[in-house]
């Protein structure tokens, strides 16, 4: 069904600009420092609007970093090819992006001081958002309608996996229950857990 993935750990990434090793090497030998500042969101949750708005506290409002420096030089995604390497490289404190879910994610996080934005936004906002940005770009599979793209979503064939895949066990249990409850009346079989 979506073979144009790279499939890590279950989950689809782009096949353009992520490798196994890279994922592999974040989540069992990337060190977080004590000074990194990292966003962690699902994709199209409004991870550059995060980005800016971080970057411009860190420069007090001073917008000539923002106006200056690329996006992915000031905070690089780190599951990428372009990515990894420059943070690895980079001195001082880091600011860093990713989509990963918290289970691929650098070991070295949880005993570390690092602080981390995590930003959650309504799937089905999401879902909207994915579906007119991936089905405009070559980056991924083109899912052609709208409900091959939600089939695809239900199923957590998105791109980094299932959106629920970024919860603890305990908030994807909530959530499901919440979900449920709102989805109540639509025509039966819709919902995987019907």
């Amino acid at each position: 069904m979506m073979s144009d993935y790279n499939w890590f750990e279950g989950i689809p990434f782009p096949a353009i600009s992520y490798q196994r090793e890279i994922l592999e090497d974040i989540r069992n030998k990337f060190v977080v420092k004590e000074e990194d500042l990292l966003i962690l969101t699902y994709p199209k949750s409004g991870t550059n609007w995060l980005n800016e708005i971080v970057c411009l506290i860190q420069t007090k409002g001073d917008p000539k970093w923002i106006q200056t420096v690329p996006i992915w030089d000031r905070s690089p995604w780190i599951e990428t090819e372009i990515g990894y390497p420059a943070i690895i490289n980079k001195e001082g404190p880091r600011l860093i992006t990713s989509h990963l879910p918290i289970h691929l994610f650098s070991k070295s996080f949880f005993s570390s001081k690092a602080k981390a934005i995590y930003l959650m936004r309504n799937p089905r906002d999401i879902l909207v958002s994915g579906y007119f940005f991936w089905g405009n770009t070559n980056l991924v599979k083109n899912p052609g309608s709208l409900g091959t793209y939600f089939e695809w979503f239900l199923q957590g064939n998105g791109t980094t996996g299932d959106w629920k895949n970024h919860f603890t066990v305990a908030q994807a249990e909530a959530f499901d229950k919440v979900f449920q409850e709102k989805m109540a009346g639509f025509p039966p079989g819709m919902f995987p857990w019907e």
